[in-house]
């Protein structure tokens, strides 16, 4: 089963030198493609607020010689504005992602919720680890919010591709050192550094960021 992994950049913090991208990811298998969150929207003082510099996905997709229709389904990592602010592009695919990180959503961003949740939006809710098609699959990785998960690609190799949301921001944080973790990495530390360990123990072949342009190899 031939998969490829290919990084979209959507958008990016100011800063400088300190900005911090954000990406999402294209997969695509034979006979369609799936994306990987979809950057950035939402209520305009979320936006203003945060000043990033966003980039639409149609535009992003474009650079890879694709539109939004040619994306089968969207796995949303989780529901932070800069991972699902752009679904509704999406509004003929199904959004995967985990049933409890739908509820905490819900209950804990409701502006956010109501953003994404727009009518006729179809959600594949998920109970922990799943298979979405074959060769791409996620596996559900709390920590960074109680509903995270990342998305495992099957590798040529036969070691996988860790598309890794906010699991991890940075290789730094993949392996992390004590006392090392920046503000908001994890709601819930205990289970965060569970989740980075099973991550790790998978063996990927190669780990990609959301917020890093690097790429832990092996």
């Amino acid at each position: 089963m031939s998969l490829e992994v290919k990084r979209l950049h959507l958008g990016a913090t100011p800063g400088g030198a300190d900005a911090w991208p954000v990406h999402g990811f294209v997969v695509t298998y034979p006979g369609g493609a799936a994306l990987v969150d979809t950057g950035v929207g939402g209520p305009p003082d979320v936006i203003r607020d945060w000043e990033v510099v966003n980039i639409t996905a149609a535009d992003a997709l474009a650079g890879l010689g694709l539109v939004p229709g040619d994306i089968d389904l969207v796995i949303n990592t989780h529901l932070h504005f800069d991972h699902c602010g752009q679904n509704a592009v999406f509004k003929h695919a199904a959004f995967y992602v985990q049933r409890a990180e739908l509820d905490r959503c819900r209950r804990e961003s409701p502006t956010i919720y109501d953003w994404f949740d727009f009518q006729n939006a179809s959600f594949e809710l998920l109970d922990g680890d799943a298979g979405i098609r074959p060769g791409l699959s996620v596996i559900a990785t709390p920590g960074h919010t109680s509903g995270h998960q990342s998305v495992l690609v099957a590798g040529e190799d036969g070691a996988p591709d860790l598309l890794i949301g906010d699991a991890a921001y940075t290789p730094r944080q993949y392996w992390p050192e004590p006392g090392q973790l920046p503000p908001g990495q994890a709601a819930d530390e205990d289970a965060w550094h569970a989740s980075v360990t099973r991550l790790r123990a998978l063996r990927p072949g190669r780990v990609h960021f959301c917020h890093h342009t690097d790429v832990v190899h092996g």
